[in-house]
């Protein structure tokens, strides 16, 4: 970043700095000579540096800088600017990001202006990784892989969803149809035996993987490459797109498909410690619109979440507003017990952060256990941020973070470099030495020798269970009512078996059998320990004659393919494979919701006995119903633990006093006897992440794909829409604008499209898995001639308003009280009459009726999407009254000019005795200020108080602009 005004214009030029051979300058924060500065928290170091380098005295101002200086009183009290050195954009997130860019050209186009200046000014990164669903795997077919949902063909036209899915003998027939052929001519031999019982495997080896589109069999020289050509396939559009705005926008680096998830890259490949631009030094920092992107903290990298839209703000130039945090010192003392992984360090310092109550806080970690913690380690503790509500966990850079880079293959010069600069500006921690320890808001002492195994569910990842008590707790989930944890399983029915036939053999579910289990991307993959422990783990069992039943839907979904090397090199793959758990891919799949469906027969079974199914994965999201809707239960586990309830099939089980399995000549396998020791997990870690790895991630990110290189893509400054698409449509955000700003107008009369209650997350509000085919999205789809196996998911159609404001509120998960039941309808109140939550907001449009949403508390809480706030405004929707909010969803309904009106303390709904079919008139002053209250009547005569949550200045300007997107093109015009 160069700076933003000359140097002899600057008012921290005297701060202007050299490394020892002069060449290369910084900012040095400790010329102030002022001593506040050696006791603030590195975390806000990182925002004082930012803002005395950008400080020209509009966005950034003298005065942020003596505030940040100032932590310790001005903490929750000031508001300040941050400019981050870069942004990161997932596909999901990124491509409405994009396609407003692109419409917000036409629009200073339209009023005159140049569309050339339409560019982000910030340097951005967009990472295509979440298209990516599961149409095959080898341990069952997928009856014809849908890119949308629904049901499949005819069953008459090819072999039932239970077959499994393996290939002909050499000579198979060529798939072909009117969508193309799939250009496969001859099958391989069938590998051997996967640890699948015999009878199954003579059905494997005589069924043939098919053709998703025409059910025909192709070859099936690797499921990974067959998953992705679908990827490519069915997204060749959007590719298109990203691959325009690549070569059109200026500051803009599209990662294309198959390098891997988001948030891996980012810690693989993007992230320096320390950027060097223009003979300027400064930390790396970063925003992204994927939850994930906290993650990159583990590295000492200062990065958060924020929606779409703030990221588009500060892609052209615009800092994130924060009011000052509170830092809370997270002290790590004692030692880690042999057998506890990552993971259950992450789920035990989560439940220790949730219970502190930290929400909106960074946290900071310091004390001699830090030292303990591999990078890896880290950057999965640093991931799990969102789940504790926190912004941030920052690990500052240290001893270790400098031994993770020089696997990384940075050259000798750059980690001199880095150091050098990090110890010139005190942003390097030695952690054995207390007196470096920095003043934190509040110190929270969490001993690692108190972490035992844990899993997290049956619904929410904050219902952590202990391993030794998950028989216990899930049979107390059958019998509480149904709520957070229970499913209410009558007495009787509680030991109900249903036998079925799968693979011409039989088997027999009941409650907490296993049908998914599933090694993803998130949290995990990235940390090599846990998922070598999964590798060594599945090697001695397969070693002791243990299997998986062939109907658990099984599999494998790295980060990135940098895992795949070092389970490849450690040895360790073909264990895993051999237990169905084969690379399906790189990127999100299982855990946004692109799971294929279940064998017909488990299906048929977990409905006849009406069996609470359990899926076992190691992500960090499992809301009910998300993974399938017929599988209620569902653990977040570390793969180790996914592997070994894939080999008991069932999660009621006692590890310590129950065997996993039997070996061959009937011997019983606890897990104890196949968990691999600590020692052996370092000894396996070092020998394979080594620096080749991450060089051979660099070289296939920079080489790309053949696919990918030969996408053919307009040239030109404005994108030419193709109106016919139902990818990328250009969104009507900026149809009315103009370069006046309008003055405030009240809400007048307005119904309540939705009265919901607590917990609403941002999966009830925007789904992003396959679009059902009774959905409204599904109707506008199909006037468009598509089939329902075209429809794609609805993250994959981003770009296309018409489909998501469609797919806003389309949950089947979805508790509207004007209904009384779950799914995405609501009343439409003039008339009575039930609807389509976006049919009854696109009646209550045309008659020109102004809507607002009554909620509970945490209304927006999960993943970071702006669709969760552009659908609402689409659809009408001018206020959410709630009882508080997620603050990233805040955020984002702000940025869209929604207000964010939250009931005083002890009030909500029911104590106000609403019943949700009143008009609601708000009436907006002349004059806005942050946090003002504001006077709600109803047409019932009521009348009630409400704070507006604007938190800043900033949102209130956006806000009265109609929105950040307004806010921007305004300024360009």
């Amino acid at each position: 970043m160069a700076l933003t005004s000359p140097v002899e214009e600057h008012p921290y030029r005297h701060l202007i700095d050299s490394l020892e051979d002069g060449r290369i300058k910084f900012f040095n924060p400790q010329k102030l000579k002022d001593p506040r500065y050696d006791k603030l928290p590195l975390s806000i170091r990182v925002l004082l540096e930012a803002a005395i380098r950008n400080c020209d005295g509009f966005y950034t101002k003298e005065e942020d800088v003596q505030n940040l200086l100032d932590w310790q009183q001005q903490q929750n009290k000031a508001e300040v600017p941050f400019s981050p050195a870069r942004v990161l954009l997932q596909d999901f997130t990124g491509i409405p990001a994009m396609v407003d860019l692109a419409a917000m050209r036409d629009a200073v186009a339209k009023h005159g202006g140049d569309p050339s200046l339409v560019n982000p000014k910030c340097p951005t990164d967009l990472i295509v990784d979440h298209s990516l669903q599961i149409d095959y795997s080898k341990c069952a077919i997928q009856n014809a892989p849908n890119p949308g949902g629904g049901d499949g063909p005819n069953q008459s036209q090819g072999p039932s969803r239970s077959a499994p899915s393996r290939p002909l003998s050499r000579g198979g027939s060529q798939c072909g149809g009117q969508r193309g052929t799939c250009g496969k001519t001859a099958c391989s031999d069938p590998p051997a035996s996967h640890g699948r019982p015999p009878a199954s495997v003579q059905q494997i080896e005589n069924t043939p993987l098919l053709c998703p589109f025409h059910m025909k069999p192709v070859s099936d020289t690797d499921t990974s490459l067959k998953n992705q050509e679908m990827e490519l396939i069915r997204n060749k559009e959007r590719l298109q797109f990203f691959k325009w705005c690549s070569k059109a926008f200026k500051n803009v680096n599209v990662v294309p498909p198959d390098v891997g998830a988001v948030h891996q890259v980012n810690l693989e490949y993007l992230s320096k410690v320390i950027q060097v631009r223009d003979g300027l030094i400064y930390p790396d920092s970063v925003v992204g619109t994927d939850s994930h992107t906290t993650m990159i903290n583990g590295l000492g990298v200062l990065g958060w979440g924020v929606g779409g839209i703030e990221s588009e703000a500060v892609m052209l130039g615009q800092p994130v507003s924060l009011t000052l945090p509170q830092v809370v010192g997270c002290k790590l003392v004692g030692s880690i017990n042999p057998l506890t992984t990552s993971i259950d360090v992450v789920l035990g310092i989560t439940k220790h952060l949730r219970q502190a109550g930290i929400a909106g806080k960074f946290v900071e970690f310091f004390g001699p256990g830090v030292s303990q913690l591999s990078a890896p380690d880290r950057t999965t503790i640093a991931n799990m941020c969102p789940e504790y509500s926190a912004t941030v966990s920052f690990f500052p850079v240290d001893q270790v973070t400098l031994q993770h880079f020089k696997k990384t293959n940075f050259t000798q010069e750059k980690l001199e470099l880095m150091e050098d600069y990090m110890k010139a500006v005190k942003l390097f921690r030695s952690f054995e030495d207390p007196s470096e320890d920095p003043q934190y808001s509040e110190v929270i002492e969490i001993n690692l020798s108190s972490m035992v195994p844990y899993v997290s569910g049956p619904k929410r990842p904050q219902d952590r269970v202990t391993v030794s008590s998950m028989k216990q707790d899930f049979q107390s989930c059958l019998d509480e009512k149904v709520c957070f944890k229970g499913f209410h399983i009558a007495k009787e029915k509680q030991e109900t078996r249903v036998p079925f036939l799968h693979c011409g053999q039989e088997y027999q579910l009941a409650h907490g059998s296993v049908v998914i289990a599933a090694v993803i991307s998130c949290t995990n993959n990235c940390n090599p320990s846990v998922m070598l422990t999964a590798g060594l783990l599945a090697k001695k069992a397969v070693e002791a004659g243990l299997v998986v039943k062939p109907y658990i839907r099984t599999s494998l979904a790295p980060g990135s393919g940098m895992v795949t090397h070092y389970l490849s090199t450690s040895g360790v793959l073909p264990y895993l494979s051999q237990l169905g758990f084969e690379v399906i891919g790189y990127g999100c799949a299982t855990c946004v919701g692109n799971t294929a469906p279940l064998p017909e027969a488990v299906v048929d079974a977990i409905k006849q006995g009406d069996l609470v199914a359990c899926g076992v994965l190691s992500g960090n999201r499992h809301f009910e119903g998300r993974l399938c809707d017929c599988v209620r239960a569902n653990y977040l586990a570390s793969p180790p633990l996914v592997v070994a309830y894939a080999i008991a099939g069932t999660v009621g089980i006692d590890f310590e006093k129950e065997p996993l399995g039997l070996t061959s000549d009937g011997k019983e396998v606890y897990l104890r006897d196949i968990w691999p020791s600590r020692e052996e997990i370092q000894q396996t870690e070092e020998d394979t992440v080594i620096s080749s790895i991450f060089k051979d991630l660099r070289e296939r990110l920079e080489k790309g794909n053949t696919f990918w290189n030969n996408i053919e893509c307009p040239d030109s400054a404005l994108f030419p829409w193709d109106h016919k698409s139902t990818y990328i449509r250009s969104p009507c955000f900026f149809s009315k604008l103009n370069k006046e700003v309008p003055a405030p107008h009240s809400i007048e009369g307005a119904h309540a499209l939705l009265f919901l209650g607590d917990k609403v997350t941002t999966d009830h509000i925007s789904p992003a898995g396959s679009i059902a085919r009774v959905s409204a999205a599904a109707k506008y789809l199909l006037s468009k001639r598509l089939t329902p196996r075209e429809f794609n998911s609805y993250g994959a159609r981003r770009g296309n308003d018409a489909v998501m404001t469609r797919g806003t509120f389309a949950s089947i998960k979805l508790q509207n009280r004007f209904i009384g039941k779950s799914g995405p309808k609501t009343l439409h109140i003039p008339s009575g009459q039930t609807l389509d939550v976006f049919e009854a907001a696109d009646r209550y449009q045309r008659d020109g009726v102004p809507l607002i949403i009554l909620a509970g508390k945490d209304y927006g809480s999960g993943n970071s999407r702006d669709w969760v706030a552009k659908g609402p405004y689409l659809m009408g929707v001018r206020a959410v009254i709630a009882e508080s909010f997620e603050t990233l969803h805040k955020n984002q309904l702000v940025g869209m000019g929604i207000m964010p009106l939250q009931f005083l303390p002890g009030q909500n709904a029911d104590s106000l005795e609403l019943s949700g079919k009143e008009r609601f008139t708000v009436t907006l002053p002349e004059s806005l200020s942050p946090r003002q209250q504001l006077t709600v009547k109803t047409s019932q005569g009521k009348s009630f108080l409400v704070t507006a949550l604007f938190d800043t200045e900033t949102d209130v300007i956006f806000f009265q602009h109609g929105g950040l997107l307004r806010y921007v093109a305004r300024t360009l015009l």
